[in-house]
């Protein structure tokens, strides 16, 4: 049985680049998916599920990241990695709306 591959191109659109917040969104997402996660910025080649990995792209605000999953949530995996690029990583403002509503007045 061949591998679902899925793949996908974005852009980071952060003033700071993708630094310790943004690449902690994008392990804890991809930790929710059945597959495997490589992120590509130029010649190199990284585990989008590890932190220390994220953080050695060193992708600064308008470098462009090719995005590979494989495993049976490769395209499920995209299509979400790709929307947190496209929020600029905001949370969703349902969750948002959520956590106001559970604050002590």
């Amino acid at each position: 049985m061949q591998q679902k591959v899925s793949t996908g191109e974005v852009m980071v659109n952060l003033e700071n680049g993708l630094h310790l917040g943004p690449s902690s969104q994008i392990v804890q997402l991809v930790q929710r998916f059945d597959c495997e996660l490589l992120i590509r910025k130029g010649d190199r080649v990284v585990n989008g599920g590890s932190m220390l990995d994220l953080l050695t792209l060193a992708a600064e605000n308008g470098t462009p990241l090719s995005l590979e999953a494989r495993g049976p949530q490769a395209e499920e995996a995209i299509e979400a990695v790709v929307g947190l690029f496209a929020r600029n990583f905001a949370v969703e403002e349902s969750v948002e709306a959520g956590r106001e509503a559970q604050k002590p007045q």
